[in-house]
């Protein structure tokens, strides 16, 4: 394990030791606060609207901020996400340093698990940035910070099962353009399953829904940790990895 934890740190200094880290951060945390005041403005609007009337709110905070902040950002994904995995494994093909990597004392798996797991913590330090804007949420109103947590860890999972299919792109070209464009579309056509749900019902449509990758995390965003949600995130998870360790043994069975 030790292994991993070394691999992964030097994948997150790899990061913030390149100009990706921090435009990635930034426009992250822009488009997060842009979404956060929008929804704060449109939150106290309707509260003064509601007292003048003499009206009860029909949404609380939670559900018309912090409910629909973290469905923006289950979404902002899609774009994010490419472009922490895309260097992952092309960088070392495109540098000619994977054969070094593959032929090193680390077994596949440690060096999996540590990019994985580097990739993850990337993603992990945009969210950190992007909860600064909650300490005002929290200073001014009276929000249930329990939701809100579980839509966090929500967002992580999700953003775990997508590094884990880039990853399994970055590994198969060494062009990090091309795998940044490959992902996005394959997260994006997970995405647009969900649509199939206005369809009509049978057993395809069901299936294609199911598979939906922002469909599970619906319930998260809800406040609700459910079990079923988090082993689906789990499942394509491990079955991004599974991919990615068979695409580095065909690299090393060319090689």
């Amino acid at each position: 394990m030790r292994n991993v934890i070394t691999i992964a740190r030097k994948e997150l200094n790899t990061y913030f030791q390149s100009p990706i880290a921090y435009i990635l951060i930034a426009a992250f945390a822009a488009m997060f606060g842009y979404f956060f005041w929008s929804l704060v403005y449109f939150f106290v609007r309707a509260s003064t609207q509601a007292q003048m009337t003499g009206r009860a709110m029909p949404m609380n905070l939670n559900e018309l901020v912090i409910r629909n902040l973290l469905g923006n950002c289950g979404v902002l994904c899609l774009f994010m996400i490419p472009m922490l995995s895309m260097r992952l494994f092309a960088e070392e093909k495109s540098r000619g340093t994977i054969e070094l990597l593959l032929t090193s004392p680390l077994k596949d798996w440690e060096i999996l698990l540590g990019k994985w797991i580097g990739a993850v913590g990337m993603y992990a330090s945009l969210l950190l940035f992007s909860s600064i804007n909650l300490i005002f949420l929290f200073a001014y109103g009276k929000p249930d910070w329990k939701p809100l947590a579980i839509g966090y860890l929500g967002l992580l999972l999700q953003a775990a099962a997508m590094l884990a299919l880039g990853m399994f792109i970055s590994s198969v070209t060494q062009n990090q353009i091309v795998a940044a464009v490959m992902t996005f579309f394959l997260l994006l056509l997970l995405w647009v399953f969900e649509w199939m749900s206005n369809m009509d019902q049978n057993r395809v449509t069901e299936i294609l829904t199911y598979i939906s990758l922002l469909r599970h995390n619906e319930s998260f965003i809800k406040g609700v940790l459910d079990m079923k949600d988090t082993l689906y995130y789990l499942s394509v998870s491990f079955l991004g990895l599974f991919l990615t360790a068979r695409s580095l043994e065909s690299v090393r069975y060319r090689g």
